[in-house]
């Protein structure tokens, strides 16, 4: 059960940048990953057929949360901040995986 949750700043229009958060597993072994792409749906093939990040490797993942930016910089900038948030993505984990 994804939960999928997209914030669009007004300029992001034009050029289409994710910062996505990932989520896996069952019972006390829930993983979260945090990243950013261009291609939502091809990014998230990616990581369930095993060519993603070497950390998502031999998991189902699911979209928890995606934000949207106009540049690749900012981003990354946001991908920066969530992969240091631990409190948000506890939240997250709790509110789809109870």
């Amino acid at each position: 059960m994804a939960v999928n949750m997209v914030r669009e700043p007004e300029a992001a229009q034009l050029s289409r940048c994710f910062v996505y958060v990932l989520g896996s597993g069952t019972g006390d072994d829930i993983r979260t990953y945090v990243g950013w792409t261009t291609d939502l749906a091809r990014r998230l093939a990616a990581h369930n057929s095993g060519t993603g990040a070497r950390s998502t490797r031999g998991r189902q993942w699911e979209l928890l949360y995606a934000e949207c930016y106009r540049n690749k910089s900012d981003a990354m900038r946001r991908e920066w901040h969530l992969k240091r948030d631990r409190k948000f993505r506890a939240t997250l984990r709790q509110s789809v995986f109870p």
